[in-house]
């Protein structure tokens, strides 16, 4: 057993893979019929850290306006305050600080935000399948947002003169807190949340809020259904530093509280009765992944639009990798999801440039596929085959 998850006892006792601090050869036996021949955990982090860094020179450099690495490194250095000397071109410094930085940044942040709120989602419903999607926080979010869009020059007309810029995130937001707050008191029963029923609850309040989407549809004019329609495929065009200042540090708060629960995702992993048994309290980490979630996607939603599938495929491949232990897959997914969307997005500026591409459209390229392969995976687990 690898010491970097667990001490090692004295030889009559097991070791307690899930730090529950209950020993037991069943446990053990779970664990390492789980975890065969895994990444060393650090390895995995060092090479995802360094990718990243290497992902984020690359993506600020490429675009219609070409900057290279040196001079990418250069600016970069005097954005944060070292200056070393160097002639740096005032237009390249612009357009990399204005303009690409800010949008790879976001991308970094939302990517981050969707991995980890999926590989919660996937540890709470025990399902690799599982998505933020499923308790409703993107359609709501998106309902929301397209109301404004349609309505925010009648309807609206108040909100959007005082808020501004910020009017979307803040509907986008609002609309899927109001979403999850309805399925989690729908699935509210005795004091206890039950899954199967936020799951149903989800899947009829999505139902409804994009039919309510299909209305605004029919009484939109050209110029709100081109906005819209590329608004909900995803985009990361709208980043500013002044939005990013706003949401950044609820995101990053909410990534951490999600994070430090992982110990209580890893006793979920037996069952909620076993984890009671083993001193969890279940119902105050479920209410507290799924007000993350809602926040981080609610978040997400609001000033990207839609962007599917990295909060499929990333916790995904981290247990691929390293293996089932929520203190591991967290944090790397959140690095792995920040490395897949800033990918994507790079690939959406630079295909058809000087045009873009909706970055949505790339992220179901890629997941579409991979979550065909998960349930096709998942059928021959369940036929025993």
């Amino acid at each position: 057993m690898q010491a970097d998850i667990a001490p090692i006892l004295p030889e009559n006792k097991a070791v307690d893979p899930l730090n529950t601090g209950v020993y037991s050869l069943p446990l053990r036996r779970f664990w390492q019929s789980t975890v065969p021949g895994r990444i060393n955990s650090r390895v995995l982090f060092i090479g995802l850290i360094l990718s990243l860094a290497l992902g984020v020179v690359l993506a600020v450099g490429r675009g219609a306006y070409a900057i290279g690495a040196n001079d990418v490194l250069l600016i970069l250095a005097k954005f944060i305050g070292l200056d070393f000397g160097f002639t740096i071109d005032t237009t390249q410094y612009a357009v990399l600080t204005e303009i690409r930085l800010p949008r790879v940044m976001l991308g970094l942040l939302l990517g981050a935000a969707l991995a980890v709120s999926g590989a919660a989602m996937q540890g709470l419903f025990r399902n690799p399948l599982a998505d933020p999607g499923l308790i409703g926080v993107s359609s709501g979010a998106a309902f929301a947002v397209v109301s404004v869009i349609v309505l925010g020059a009648t309807v609206f007309k108040g909100f959007t003169a005082i808020l501004g810029g910020f009017t979307l995130p803040l509907f986008g937001f609002v609309g899927g807190l109001i979403t999850t707050t309805i399925i989690y008191s729908l699935s509210q029963y005795e004091g206890r949340t039950s899954l199967i029923t936020m799951l149903l609850a989800g899947v009829a309040v999505s139902a409804m809020a994009f039919a309510g989407i299909g209305l605004f549809t029919l009484i939109a004019t050209d110029e709100q259904l081109r906005s819209f329609t590329f608004w909900t495929f995803g985009t990361l065009g709208g980043a500013q530093w002044q939005m990013l200042g706003i949401i950044a540090v609820p995101m990053i708060l909410a990534m951490l509280v999600l994070i430090k629960t992982a110990p209580g995702l890893n006793a979920l992993m037996f069952g909620d009765t076993e984890a009671t048994h083993l001193g969890w309290n279940t119902q105050a980490i479920k209410r507290t992944i799924i007000v993350c979630v809602a926040a981080l996607t609610g978040f997400s939603v609001a000033v990207a639009g839609v962007i599917g599938f990295v909060a499929l495929v990333a916790p995904h491949l981290i247990r691929l990798c390293a293996g089932p232990d929520n203190r591991i897959v967290l944090p790397a997914s959140g690095l792995l999801g920040a490395l897949l969307l800033t990918f994507a997005d790079t690939l959406a500026r630079t295909a058809i440039a000087p045009a873009e591409l909706p970055i949505g459209i790339l992220t179901a390229l890629i997941g579409a596929p991979f979550f065909l392969a998960l349930l096709l995976q998942q059928r021959r687990t369940l036929a025993g085959g």
